[in-house]
């Protein structure tokens, strides 16, 4: 057969993470176009771990009748300018597909699931690293010639299968590929695994598909639900409390007693209780203020530790969203296998105060224990030995409010509400500024030690700023420099141009 009388392929790209079922997903297509009596062929590039890409799986399908007496050379990664079909398993892959010229005007058609599974930079950026939604929606509507963006995985969660499921739908409501919804749904059917969900699952996706109109929006926030333990703090809430402030004071008193008890979280109420006439400055109620203490105060008062990070890991909610994630059924074994690598501050933190203090002075428990915990482990909750170790160490959660980290995370608070508090009728603007410069502080580890480092290096020139018309200013321009940049030089800069010796900590 000459060159040029040889029909395209029909080129597909998907880019999926691990256990979303990306690898089913090009099976299906092969194993329909194979049925109909196309040739078809799918390669898969595998992605980096820990979240930094996906894998790209790749198929071409060479359209008409198979010829058995020839076999056609396919290609074997997806080229620029040249892809047909792209499907996303989440939006920010979608972007990465565009960043990459995958996704052209003039013949792509982009498929991608508007949920996000945020990147490990996003995760580790010193501030609110998240990419904006907008923007990476707007990235794939201005690239394709096609854009399709519906919450698939929100879709495979209801049918109780995964989201490669309600992709396969989409595509084939797309048109795309020459071949009718039973037939698709013929190739789930000889799979043979999940039959019924996965083909719910596709129902959902094909619908959602056929029947789109207009651009998705950003994912809703999730909605505070105030239990029977948390009525009486709701209430005192409507009585103490005005209305603009207390949807975030729901959020914190849930969040508090989530990480401790309802009596942490009326503590909570207690610390902010205060501010309410200190907080009356320039914008009428200090609405401003009230609501940036009350949401740093809820995070710094939920700060990470290795108590909380063992009580998540044991949860049953987390066993059941990992198997759901994995695709695993009923009657399935399913191992999960957890790194812990805490440092002996860490273990001493956890401990009532003075016994935590005396571990650290120690000449010899400190190294004794250094030298037990200097490889970390792995631990399999999975199985009783691990889940109990784990569950040993979220029983120190009793113990958190006479612990060493809690006396430290404390006396840190009150020195920043008092100064919140003091500076609020002076300099309602500078007050507003400090109030938000907790959001520093974030994560475990050295995250955690650079984080509460730069606050307290911008905590150490108020003095310098007290009466200066671009004190507030300022302050927001050394937290910005801070978040900016987590090795700290932006910041020290910054630093430098203030008088030198209110920076010394």
């Amino acid at each position: 057969m000459p060159l040029e009388a040889t029909p395209r392929p029909i080129k597909i790209a998907i880019l999926a993470m691990g256990g979303e079922g990306g690898g089913v997903l090009a099976d299906w297509i092969v194993a329909t176009a194979e049925h109909a009596g196309f040739h078809a062929q799918s390669t898969s590039v595998p992605g980096v771990a820990q979240r930094t890409g996906a894998t790209i799986y790749y198929v071409e399908v060479l359209p008409g009748p198979r010829d058995r007496t020839r076999t056609p050379v396919l290609g074997l990664m997806p080229v620029p300018g040249d892809v047909d079909v792209v499907i996303a398993s989440e939006l920010m892959e979608a972007a990465r597909a565009v960043q990459r010229g995958l996704v052209t005007p003039d013949r792509t058609v982009l498929i991608a699931s508007s949920n996000r599974v945020y990147a490990l930079p996003e995760k580790m950026a010193m501030g609110d690293g998240r990419k904006d939604y907008a923007s990476l929606y707007e990235a794939g509507r201005s690239a394709a010639r096609e854009f399709i963006c519906r919450d698939f995985s929100a879709l495979a969660e209801r049918s109780g299968s995964v989201i490669s499921a309600t992709l396969f739908g989409a595509l084939a409501a797309t048109g795309t590929l020459p071949w009718e919804r039973q037939a698709f749904e013929a190739a789930i059917e000889r799979g043979g695994i999940g039959v019924a969900a996965s083909l719910q699952a596709f129902d959902a996706g094909f619908r959602a598909q056929a029947g789109a109109s207009g651009p998705p929006s950003a994912p809703p926030p999730a909605e505070t639900a105030i239990d029977a333990r948390l009525a009486p703090l709701d209430a005192r809430i409507g009585r103490e409390f005005p209305a603009p402030l207390q949807d975030i004071l729901r959020a914190g008193i849930v969040r508090a007693a989530d990480y401790q008890d309802p009596a942490y979280a009326a503590l909570y109420l207690d610390r902010l209780r205060p501010l309410l006439d200190a907080a009356r400055g320039a914008d009428g109620a200090g609405a401003r203020l009230l609501r940036e203490t009350a949401r740093y105060l809820a995070l710094w008062m939920t700060y990470e530790d290795t108590v909380r990070v063992a009580e998540l890991k044991i949860r049953a909610t987390r066993f059941e969203r990992v198997r759901q994630q994995h695709g695993a059924r009923a009657g399935q074994t399913l191992r999960i296998n957890e790194f812990f690598h805490p440092r002996p501050e860490e273990i001493a933190d956890m401990l009532p105060a003075a016994l935590g203090r005396w571990l650290l002075a120690s000449r010899w428990a400190g190294p004794l224990l250094a030298r037990a915990t200097r490889g970390g482990r792995v631990v399999r909750t999975s199985g009783l030995r691990g889940f109990l170790l784990l569950y040993g160490v979220a029983s120190f959660k009793r113990l958190r409010p006479r612990s060493l980290r809690q006396e430290r995370e404390t006396a840190g608070m009150l020195d920043w509400l008092d100064r919140v508090a003091q500076l609020a009728p002076v300099d309602y603007d500078l007050a507003c500024e400090i109030a938000e410069c907790p959001r520093l502080i974030k994560g475990y580890g050295d995250t955690h030690a650079r984080g509460l480092g730069s606050y307290r290096k911008i905590i150490a020139v108020l003095p310098a700023l007290l009466g200066r018309d671009d004190a507030a200013r300022t302050v927001a321009g050394l937290r910005e420099a801070a978040l900016a940049d987590d090795s700290g030089e932006r910041l020290a800069r910054r630093l430098a141009d203030i008088e030198p010796a209110a920076h010394e900590v």
